[in-house]
């Protein structure tokens, strides 16, 4: 059924610019039925904003997921790395 997968953190830093940013996206399983992609983001340090969306299956989500991740990753954010 639902494979478990670790969050996907990134990460957006410029001192120069006062930017301190994150973004972390997720699959999880929706209350009743499907899956849900959660959507995480503000300055680091904060609690910061939520997004759900909702999803019939969990390759639909991923897909989605991916393409949150690229966009992104085009914006300048990096894969944060865990010790």
């Amino acid at each position: 059924m639902m494979s478990s997968q670790e969050p996907l953190l990134l990460t957006r830093t410029d001192p120069t610019r006062n930017m301190a940013r994150f973004y972390v996206l997720s699959v999880e399983p929706a209350l009743l039925a499907g899956v849900a992609l959660l959507r995480q983001w503000g300055r680091i340090g904060t609690r910061g904003r939520t997004r759900v969306e909702l999803f019939a299956n969990e390759a639909d989500a991923m897909e989605a997921l991916m393409r949150l991740a690229a966009a992104k990753t085009r914006r300048g954010y990096r894969a944060a790395h865990s010790s």
